[in-house]
């Protein structure tokens, strides 16, 4: 189930499967769930794949599976993967029964077409719900509310009740607790404020280059918003973000039902202009995008690829980020608007992207990611009433005074035989404690669960896990940072006479 508040909660499952069995004089040996997760995709979804593991590998020690109805296999587009899985189990000679649909799954011509239309309906929900919800996304954009995401540097985000009064700045990594409230942007601190209106004056009004710009940041101290030194990249992505001027734009990029994300045209795009404060005036910032357009429009096709040959030349791969950080070259959104996708542009000069390649992308993504996540678990802690400090040099957290914790990202990698597996680091010169190990979905693109290894080996400095683990493994794995925050929780106890 991917919601508590609708039919399909786990309680409300197992309350109907215990009374089908009850009924028929089933005896339920073992339950497989998955709480909170999406019936897209198997992916997160370590029940399902538990119950199909066990079955493949003869460790079932049951004959029956009880599943409430047809769509707990998933809500998938493709019908036929529930169709696989349920085939799987009978193969292995277990029976299928579905609790609430109505139907003897007996094989019959009638059964086999009433599994097909609810295979087929199920998966039509989803994308209705898709539908419906991107809808009201757009709507809450242009009425001028923030849609995910973080502010970005010199701007922040702040909640508003349902009648649109503010009540309170949101830190990194914190979320709205109503359904009713909502987030706009508001400026940040004055000093992040005015670096902000620096950039755009110094590259329009003084012709200084994204590298010049970012060299200056660095040598002032200021760092970006992760708190990282600048690069042209960074800077480029302040001086083209709509933000800066107040406008909401939303729906440049889309992953609908947990498919490949696409890059929209402009046209698909959903906007509201002048939804938040801006930081820079509209001159200025047209003044900027029209220098960005002009350095590429100088250039002619063969031109522009014969620079993407040189960068391909010199770094050996290609990525948007690779392009921008390259002094003097086309931006990777002048890339696509020549040639309508960055890959195309990479076919042109002969450059294919693949698995070598995309790991440093991940990478890089990840180094982004891991001070949010410190930034996560700090609050949690604290917000129990916990303490916490951060080394600023190693990332390192000393809780309570009582225990430090090292957090790390596991990248998921994928073998040729088509499993995943990760490799988890643990930093034996700090000694933490308690190792916080983030494993990462298929993807990359998301967090699959988080693992809390205490110090138990010294000597051991690296881990590798798969999909399913022995139970010692097993036990210190948890689907949210919550774990980590129940460790430092203070508890009152009663004075002893």
């Amino acid at each position: 189930m991917s919601t508590d508040h609708q039919r399909y909660s786990t309680e409300n499952q197992s309350a109907a499967i215990r009374k089908y069995a009850e009924e028929r004089g089933i005896e339920i040996v073992r339950t497989y769930a998955d709480h909170g997760k999406s019936g897209l995709s198997l992916a997160g979804r370590s029940g399902l794949k538990s119950l199909i593991d066990d079955v493949r590998a003869g460790r079932a020690d049951f004959d029956l599976i009880l599943v409430y109805d047809v769509s707990r296999w998933g809500r998938f587009q493709d019908a036929d993967e529930s169709a696989f899985y349920e085939y799987q189990c009978r193969k292995a000679g277990i029976q299928v029964e579905y609790c609430i649909d109505g139907f003897e799954n007996d094989g019959s011509p009638v059964a086999t077409i009433v599994k097909g239309v609810k295979r087929a309906l199920a998966g039509e929900g989803s994308r209705l719900l898709s539908v419906r919800v991107f809808a009201g996304q757009g709507r809450l954009i242009e009425l001028g509310f923030r849609q995910g995401g973080p502010a970005g540097f010199g701007l922040r985000r702040h909640l508003l009740d349902g009648a649109g009064n503010r009540k309170a700045p949101l830190a990194r990594g914190e979320h709205k607790s109503l359904q009713t409230d909502r987030v706009i942007l508001v400026p940040g601190p004055p000093e992040e404020v005015d670096a902000v209106r620096w950039i755009y004056r110094s590259f329009v009004e003084e012709g200084r280059s994204e590298n010049e710009i970012a060299a200056l940041l660095n040598a002032q101290g200021i760092r970006t918003d992760l708190g990282r030194p600048w690069t042209r990249g960074t800077v480029h992505q302040i001086l083209i973000n709509e933000k800066y001027v107040g406008d909401n734009v939303w729906n440049r990029v889309s992953c609908k039902l947990q498919g490949a994300r696409v890059r929209n045209r402009p046209d698909m795009w959903i906007r509201r202009d002048g939804a938040f404060e801006p930081l820079v005036d509209h001159m200025l910032f047209e003044a900027a995008q029209i220098i960005i357009r002009e350095r590429s429009r100088r250039l002619t096709d063969e031109e522009m690829l014969e620079v993407l040959r040189t960068i391909l030349a010199n770094r050996g791969y290609l990525s948007g980020l690779v392009i921008d950080e390259v002094d003097g070259a086309p931006s990777s959104s002048a890339y696509r608007s020549r040639f309508g996708s960055l890959l195309r542009a990479y076919q042109l000069v002969g450059f294919s992207p693949d698995r070598d390649y995309r790991y440093v992308e991940v990478n890089r993504a990840l180094r982004r990611l891991h001070p949010e996540i410190v930034a996560q678990a700090m609050a949690g802690i604290r917000h129990v009433g916990g303490a916490v400090e951060q080394d600023p040099a190693t990332d390192l957290l000393t809780v309570n005074g009582e225990f430090t914790v090292s957090i790390v990202l596991a990248r998921c990698q994928e073998t040729l035989s088509g499993t995943v597996r990760w490799h988890i680091r643990l930093d034996t010169g700090l000694a933490p404690d308690i190792t916080v190990a983030v494993r990462m979905a298929p993807g990359n693109a998301s967090i699959r669960d988080y693992y809390l290894l205490p110090r138990r080996d010294a000597t051991l400095d690296r881990l590798r896990i798969g999909e399913t683990n022995d139970l010692l493994l097993e036990a210190f794995r948890f689907d949210t940072l919550d774990a980590l925050a129940d460790l430092a929780r203070r508890v009152s106890i009663m004075e002893a006479a």
